[in-house]
């Protein structure tokens, strides 16, 4: 019990620092609302502890598949640190961050074709702003997608190369997708089919379609507003990496399925021998 709970709250310990990350790594002068931060990771870091020190799952999935959920936390990690530092350097430029900003400035410039999201990222800015804040959307933007590809192509070599998840041991369908339900309507490998390749489309879209949905309702959200350091760390680490977790969780459960797959057709082949 001792060690579920050190391991819980180191868990709920790591998430409440990523929340407060930006707030951290910005200098004071580009950050907001740092009491309404500290409340939110708090929260979260709550929320994850209590979740790994039950016994019994309720919304996170894959929670005993190691490392699906570390290599998310530590890719979103790795963006938001690059992005912060990124943001900070016309507050306070070290040789640190303007490593960064040159990297990230190249990498927005070379994923700016046409019809890429980063493009679309860029377009979405209003006329008004600034050409360099728009330039440091476009940045931004492309070091967060290049991040979220990384991330993906990781998740795809831990299936491909470490059997994942079988190298952890047996997988449990019911701890490791608990909202999921295999008793109601239709096949279990179906239904699972069905739901990663919703996932798999709904996260390649998401890139193309969140920039035109902030144009159509930018009298609510205007995109001018991610001049602010912290808000442009935030949307751009979420436009990147919820798509790519998306992404990931419909690979995850397109290996589920065919693991299931593979056991039924190892229990027939053992039921014919038998009947032979």
């Amino acid at each position: 019990m001792l060690a579920r709970m050190t391991s819980a709250a180191i868990r709920g310990l790591l998430v409440a620092l990523l929340i407060v990350l930006p707030s951290l790594l910005l200098p004071a002068a580009a950050t907001q609302s740092p009491e309404v931060v500290a409340l939110t990771g708090l929260l979260a870091g709550g929320l994850i502890f209590a979740e790994y020190f039950s016994h019994f799952p309720s919304f996170l999935e894959f929670r005993n598949a190691p490392p699906l959920n570390r290599s998310r936390f530590i890719f979103v990690a790795l963006c938001m640190i690059l992005l912060s530092l990124l943001a900070g350097h016309p507050f306070d430029p070290t040789g640190l961050t303007a490593l960064v900003n040159k990297l990230a400035f190249s990498v927005g410039h070379a994923l700016d074709f046409p019809y890429s999201p980063v493009q679309l990222a860029r377009l979405m800015m209003p006329a008004h702003v600034p050409q360099y804040t728009v330039d440091l959307v476009q940045a931004a933007a492309g070091l967060a997608y290049l991040i979220s590809l990384i991330s993906i192509g990781f998740f795809a070599c831990l299936i491909r190369f470490r059997n994942w998840p079988l190298s952890n041991g047996a997988f449990n369908v019911w701890v490791n997708l608990p909202l999921f339900d295999p008793t109601t309507g239709g096949d279990v490998v179906t239904r699972l089919q069905r739901d990663a390749k919703m996932h798999i489309i709904g996260g390649v879209l998401m890139p193309f379609v969140l920039p035109a949905l902030v144009q159509m309702t930018s009298s609510i959200f205007d995109p001018a507003l991610l001049g602010s350091p912290q808000l442009m760390i935030w949307c751009i680490t979420g436009w990147s990496m919820v798509p790519a977790s998306m992404i990931i969780r419909g690979m995850a459960r397109l290996r589920v399925a065919d693991l299931i797959e593979q056991k039924r057709r190892s229990f027939a082949h053992d039921k014919d021998l038998q009947a032979v």
